[in-house]
C-alpha cells in the first residue's frame, strides 16, 4: 500500500516499543516542513508525522481544501474537506500497516486550516483519536452536525491555544469553538495569548507541558 500523502517522520527519541503517534497538520498555503520543525521540541517518546496537504495552491505551497471570499464572507469547498478528512483516514491505516506505534495513543494536531482538519478527524472518529491539538483554528459547521458523543469521546483530550491579535481567524472563533465543546460534554483546554496568527514560543512551551503530562 503507498502512502496517500506525502510526510516526514521523527522517530521517537527514546527506545519504545509502541510509541504514541502523533500527526501534524499544517496550514493553508504551507507544507510538511512547517511543523516538522516544531518536533525537536515535542515530547521525546511520540513518533511525530507531518504531512503534507493534498491540494497543490502553488510552489511549495499545498493546503486540505480551498476558500473563496465571494462577498467578502469566506466560504470553504466542503467537497474538498470531505476529500481531505477521508484521505487522512487512509493515511493512518497506511501508517498502522508501515510503522510500531500504540493505536490507542494517536494524537492529531495542527496550525490554522491544518488544525481545522484535526478537529473534523478527531471529533468525528474518537475510537481512532485519543487526542486533539488546534492552533489558531476554528471548528467548522459540517463538523460540528457530524459529531456523536460516546464514552469514548468524553474520554478525547482537546488543546485549544489562539491568539488574541490573531487577524486571520478571529479570537471569537476560538472561543465559540471551546463553548461549543463544552456545551456537548467535552473538557477541552482553552488558552489565549497575545499573539497574531502564529505559534508563539510560549505556545508551544504550554503545549509541550500539557502533552508531557497526558502521558505520564
Amino acid at each position: 500500500m503507498n502512502s496517500p500523502l506525502l510526510y516526514l517522520i521523527r522517530k521517537p527519541k527514546v527506545t519504545i516499543d509502541n510509541p504514541p503517534l502523533l500527526i501534524l497538520l499544517h496550514g493553508v498555503g504551507s507544507n510538511e516542513n512547517d511543523l516538522f520543525s516544531l518536533s525537536d521540541f515535542l515530547p521525546d517518546s511520540f513518533m511525530i508525522v507531518s504531512v503534507r496537504g493534498p491540494i497543490t495552491l502553488g510552489r511549495d505551497r499545498y493546503g486540505w481544501y480551498e476558500i473563496s471570499f465571494l462577498g467578502g464572507i469566506p466560504k470553504i469547498d466542503s467537497e474538498q474537506q470531505k476529500s481531505s478528512h477521508q484521505i487522512i483516514l487512509k493515511f493512518i491505516d497506511y501508517l498502522k500497516t508501515n510503522y510500531q506505534f500504540n493505536t490507542k495513543q494517536i494524537w492529531i494536531g495542527g496550525f490554522s486550516q491544518g488544525a481545522v482538519m484535526s478537529y473534523s478527524v478527531g471529533l468525528e472518529h474518537p475510537d481512532l483519536i485519543k487526542g486533539i491539538i488546534a492552533l489558531s483554528s476554528r471548528l467548522l459547521d459540517e463538523t460540528k452536525n457530524n459529531i456523536v458523543m460516546d464514552q469514548e469521546s468524553k474520554g478525547q483530550r482537546i488543546y485549544i491555544a489562539h491568539g488574541t491579535n490573531d487577524t486571520v481567524i478571529p479570537v471569537t472563533s476560538a472561543r465559540a469553538s471551546k463553548d461549543f465543546l463544552d456545551k456537548v460534554g467535552f473538557v477541552p483546554i482553552y488558552k489565549e495569548y497575545t499573539e497574531g496568527h502564529t505559534i508563539s514560543r510560549e505556545m508551544l512551551k504550554d503545549l509541550v507541558g500539557w502533552l508531557e503530562k497526558e502521558l505520564e
